[in-house]
């Protein structure tokens, strides 16, 4: 008995629309891998972090145990941040569309989508003050003004910066999604 999800022989005809068996569109998703940039920043952050545990645990056994204490809250908001790190991004699921960011998470019903567009314009670079030209993804919706909307991914964000493929994959894909639900 041949067991197809071993070979390479199958065309991608002959396989299901959904990627998963199970796969399930209320789940909220993230429609792109998380780059280098945001990989390797969170690992860092990770890697900081067990240096800061490491010394809550000396301090621990020097006697202070209050400052051990403070010093493994710091240990533990630094895990945190790193964590949320790598939360941020698009997410999408049936349900609608949601930008998780570092301090806050904005979450729009398909209902109030009135396009998601990809435009050549000045973007930040990393996320920092500086702005360079690139290509933004943005979200037009039903109850604000289309220019003041902040972009949902852009070519130089910690994601995309130097991969241009993988981001008009990912722009592609939360287009696909908003084509999709926006009909109903």
């Amino acid at each position: 008995m041949p067991l197809p999800f071993l070979t390479a022989d199958r065309s991608f005809e002959a396989a299901s629309e959904s990627p998963l068996p199970h796969d399930d569109r209320d789940r909220w998703r993230r429609p792109y891998r998380p780059g280098p940039w945001r990989v390797g920043g969170a690992a860092l952050w990770l890697l900081f972090s067990s240096f800061v545990l490491f010394a809550a645990v000396l301090i621990a056994l020097t006697g202070s145990v209050s400052s051990a204490g403070v010093i493994l809250a710091v240990a533990l908001a630094v895990i945190t941040a790193a964590l949320r790190i790598l939360r941020m991004g698009v997410w999408v699921s049936a349900h609608g569309l949601r930008q998780v960011g570092f301090l806050a998470t904005r979450t729009v019903p398909w209902q109030r989508v009135v396009a998601v567009r990809t435009a050549q314009q000045p973007v930040r670079w990393l996320g920092l003050p500086r702005t360079v030209q690139g290509q933004a993804l943005t979200l037009v919706r039903k109850d604000r003004a289309a220019d003041g909307a902040a972009p949902l991914l852009t070519t130089h964000n910690l994601d995309f910066l130097n991969r241009p493929a993988a981001f008009d994959l990912a722009a592609d894909t939360v287009e696909a999604w908003a084509g999709e639900y926006r009909r109903g």
